[in-house]
């Protein structure tokens, strides 16, 4: 993992408020909709791995859950804990960690959100420690939610954003697509940085690997990425309500399920 380069990248505030943002509100409004529907009692122990800012962190602590932050970023750690002393919303625990190596005990959480680190880990050995990590510290019977980028990602968004007009972006979008490894030489922090893009059948391999016993996976954005002017339409709840209701129709079809950015694998502890 090319750990120094993604420190670099997030030290750019750049989750401060991503998910607020136009283009990738539909990300978070999923992915809140998708971790809902395991949330199977008022009270559980959940640890976000690789969870940025806490986005989802201190959503489901104001919801009554006890939930564990960790990430790799020092400035992301940063961000949580200012987030934290402007809202008075206290997490149980919010600490740099490294996804490959978990400071906690054994089969100490219900629900684990894994939605950042495999795609920042290049080497497969270094996804299933990950996989197997959040095995470990899984309750029996406990739900590990993990996100993964799509083969596709740069593909889609090269075109739906013109940033294929840039002959730099054009070498990185080939290289995706022939190395299956995502690498940004630029300054440029729309191109993101160093980052492994699963297909569907890969992500299922790792968690079946690591000994988790795969449950389905499902498209997080689908094809509603390519709504255009998403902040303006998401007031209208009409839409809103017809776009969910077609994007759970389709969200685990094999067929289309890798034009969505982001995928989420479901996977218990047995």
């Amino acid at each position: 993992m090319d750990s120094d380069k993604i420190k670099q990248y997030y030290s750019s505030e750049i989750e401060k408020n991503r998910l607020e943002l136009d283009f990738f509100m539909l990300e978070g409004i999923r992915t809140k909709e998708i971790i809902s529907r395991y949330l199977s009692k008022d009270k559980m122990n959940i640890l976000d791995i690789g969870g940025a800012a806490g986005y989802y962190s201190f959503w489901l602590q104001e919801k009554g859950h006890r939930v564990s932050l960790v990430d790799l970023s020092p400035k992301n750690i940063e961000l949580a804990n200012s987030y934290s002393l402007a809202t008075g919303i206290q997490l149980a625990h919010c600490a740099i960690g490294d996804a490959t190596d978990l400071n906690f005990k054994e089969a100490e959480f219900d629900l684990i959100l894994l939605c950042g680190p495999l795609y920042h880990l290049i080497d497969k050995k270094e996804r299933l420690k990950a996989l197997s990590e959040a095995n470990r510290v899984l309750k029996p019977g406990g739900i590990l939610l993990t996100v993964v980028i799509s083969r596709y990602a740069s593909l889609f968004d090269g075109f739906k954003r013109d940033l294929i007009n840039d002959d730099h972006f054009e070498k990185i979008l080939i290289d995706d697509l022939k190395t299956v490894v995502h690498l940004n030489p630029t300054d440029n922090l729309e191109y993101f940085t160093t980052a492994y893009f699963h297909t569907p059948s890969e992500i299922k391999t790792e968690i079946t690997e690591s000994k988790l016993k795969f449950d389905k996976l499902i498209a997080i954005e689908s094809f509603g990425w390519f709504v255009n002017n998403f902040k303006e339409k998401s007031g209208d709840l009409n839409y809103m309500n017809k776009l969910e209701k077609i994007i759970n129709l389709v969200e685990t079809n094999d067929d289309i399920i890798a034009i969505s950015p982001h995928m989420m694998a479901i996977a218990r502890k047995e």
